[in-house]
């Protein structure tokens, strides 16, 4: 394990900064979530998303670091009024250490938790019973971010502390099996203050045809083809930011011709183009998160469905970047930021129809939800913060 990456995410992290909130109710035999329909698109109008709405409280998941000082138990279970943005605690799934990020199956039956550990796993909860189905080893430490094939036949991952990816088969019923393939970023060499690659992210791109994989360390977002039978991975290409840049986190445009790079290290987002053809990414020039000159350690950046805005989680600054997309996803313009009403948003993520914003607050130990305006960005407080214990993800669905 590169133990002195492993040392610094902790230590950004801040794990047992502040007095951890309450802890969600213990309740392994909480009610069962709602069934939960496939979302529709969004739509570009404000009548049309409320159109759209579910009625009746929704299933909300909760990752956090079980080992730290004031952490939870497990995945935090919990549910939220659509309308209010309210959550309320229901449970939590325990026997899952440190799931510090979660994701669904695209059958919404199945959810996977990374578990941040030296010796890294991710893990395979059936939402229907909230069984856990077992854990399987990523071959590397620290594991930080997972995400499902969209055929739902592979679960990728990133060892932050190794500095690799991995890749799971799914069998039918949602469980995993012995890790298919593994790779260590050791080309280009470390970007400067690093001591090795640190692997932040790994996604799909919106055609399907690339997996993409974003590594802090070495400052580059490495292009993958998967072999979507052997569930291997073969590097086609290499996009590296300005050195010291230290990028975590990518998002598409819906358009799928450009993506959004948070940049950790250098307090800077960049627009970056995306061919489908051939998987390369090409990354524009950096620009302001609207911070100010202190370290604000970028975290998160999503785009709304119908491509207009883009929302940026400033983990030092505690605030909510907004952004105006424009040019058919080419160009992002700075509108301000918002105030998170938390300490260090580590994650933020969408309700499944756009009109309400998540994020957890690692430090303050709170989930707080803003309403989405379709009509200008324009993001305002749902009521008070949600107590959750080092709260670092936040899934609705």
């Amino acid at each position: 394990m590169d133990s002195g990456g492993w040392s610094r995410r902790r230590f950004v992290g801040a794990l047992a900064g502040g007095a951890a909130a309450a802890a969600l109710p213990a309740c392994d035999n909480a009610p069962e979530p709602a069934a939960t329909p496939a979302p529709e698109p969004e739509a570009g109008t404000g009548a049309s998303r409320e159109a759209r709405r579910p009625s009746g409280p929704r299933p909300l998941y909760l990752g956090t670091y079980t080992s730290a000082e004031g952490g939870g138990k497990g995945i935090g279970l919990a549910t939220y009024d659509t309308a209010t943005g309210r959550i309320t605690g229901s449970g939590t799934v325990s026997g899952v250490g440190d799931p510090s990020y979660l994701a669904l199956h695209p059958n919404r039956r199945t959810l996977y938790a990374v578990d941040e550990r030296d010796d890294g796993a991710v893990t395979a909860v059936r939402l229907s019973d909230r069984k856990v189905l077992g854990s399987r080893s990523t071959g590397g430490a620290a594991p930080c971010h997972l995400s499902v094939h969209p055929g739902g036949r592979w679960l990728l991952s990133a060892n932050y502390g190794s500095g690799s990816v991995a890749v799971h088969p799914i069998d039918a019923s949602g469980a995993l099996g012995e890790r298919s393939d593994l790779v260590r970023h050791t080309s280009p060499p470390p970007g400067p203050g690093q001591e090795g690659p640190h692997a932040h992210q790994f996604v799909t791109s919106p055609d399907g045809g690339h997996v993409l994989a974003v590594d802090l360390g070495t400052d580059t977002v490495y292009t993958y083809r998967l072999d979507d039978k052997a569930g291997t991975l073969s590097e086609v290409a290499q996009a590296h930011t300005r050195p010291g840049a230290g990028p975590r986190h990518l998002t598409f445009h819906p358009g799928g011709r450009y993506a959004y790079l948070a940049n950790e290290v250098d307090n800077t987002v960049a627009v970056c183009s995306y061919d489908p053809a051939s998987g390369r990414v090409e990354v524009g020039e950096a620009q302001s998160t609207g911070t100010g000159s202190g370290t604000s350690y970028p975290a998160q950046i999503l785009v709304t469905a119908d491509g207009r805005y883009a929302y940026l989680a400033n983990r030092g600054h505690n605030s909510l970047t907004r952004y105006a997309v424009e040019a058919d996803g080419a160009r992002l313009r700075l509108l301000g930021t918002v105030p998170v009403g938390g300490d260090f948003p580590r994650q933020i993520a969408f309700s499944p129809d756009g009109t309400l914003l998540f994020a957890a607050n690692q430090k303050s130990s709170t989930v707080t939800v803003f309403h989405v305006d379709g009509a200008n960005g324009g993001l305002r407080r749902a009521g008070e913060a949600f107590p959750s214990p080092v709260a670092v993800c936040a899934l609705p669905l």
